[in-house]
């Protein structure tokens, strides 16, 4: 009797940075597909969560940049990035999918820290408002992802390398990183590096839950 084959496909690897990120996939062999920086939004503040809803809730006053606005403002300005990054994320994963020669099976992402449920408490709590932007740009991706029917794998960036390695069968990626960079020439960054490591972990291993 034939064996079966299994398709082939890739997996996305997301290193963020405020509104935009860096995303590298690769094939099911570990191969480099493609590799790319994307912005999430345009023409709108990139830390609503920081910086307006500090402001509304009286941080950094002192802060030279800072300016007056209400909470009620500030909650409808997270509202308006939030919905920015989703449609920001939906035309990006498509576009790339669309460059990509083969199907893309799954997007790795940075787990997320758990946060208070609302924007409010969000902007009000201390160290939710810090990460709570960054939050919201992964969960856009992810959103965009699974929509595309795309599993979501939640690294760890503490050990995200160490498991790429684990699942790779070796000591360390460093040649497999180093390789993937002559490959494509710059910029190949510790962004880079780190997109293709949660890419290449993400290949063996089932999604686990984010939390």
């Amino acid at each position: 009797m034939a064996r079966r084959r299994t398709p082939r496909a890739a997996t996305v690897g997301v290193a963020e940075h405020g509104n935009s990120a860096v995303l590298v996939t690769v094939g099911i062999g570990g191969e480099l597909l493609d590799r790319r920086r994307i912005d999430l939004t345009d023409g709108l503040p990139t830390h609503p969560h920081h910086h307006e809803g500090s402001w509304a809730v009286g941080r950094y006053l002192k802060s030279p940049w800072a300016r007056a606005i209400s909470l009620t403002d500030a909650v409808a300005l997270v509202e308006r990035v939030r919905e920015s990054a989703a449609c920001g994320a939906r035309e990006s994963l498509e576009a790339l999918a669309a460059a990509v020669p083969v199907p893309i099976a799954r997007i790795a992402i940075r787990v997320c820290p758990e946060l208070p449920p609302t924007t409010e408490e969000r902007i009000a709590d201390n160290r939710a408002q810090t990460v709570a932007d960054s939050v919201m740009y992964r969960e856009a991706l992810a959103t965009a992802g699974e929509a595309r029917g795309w599993s979501v794998y939640w690294y760890d960036r503490e050990r995200v390398f160490r498991d790429a390695a684990t699942v790779l069968g070796r000591e360390d990626i460093d040649a497999i990183l180093h390789a993937m960079g002559r490959s494509i020439g710059p910029p190949w960054q510790a962004r880079h590096k780190l997109a293709a490591a949660a890419a290449l972990a993400a290949t063996g291993r089932r999604a686990p839950t984010a939390g």
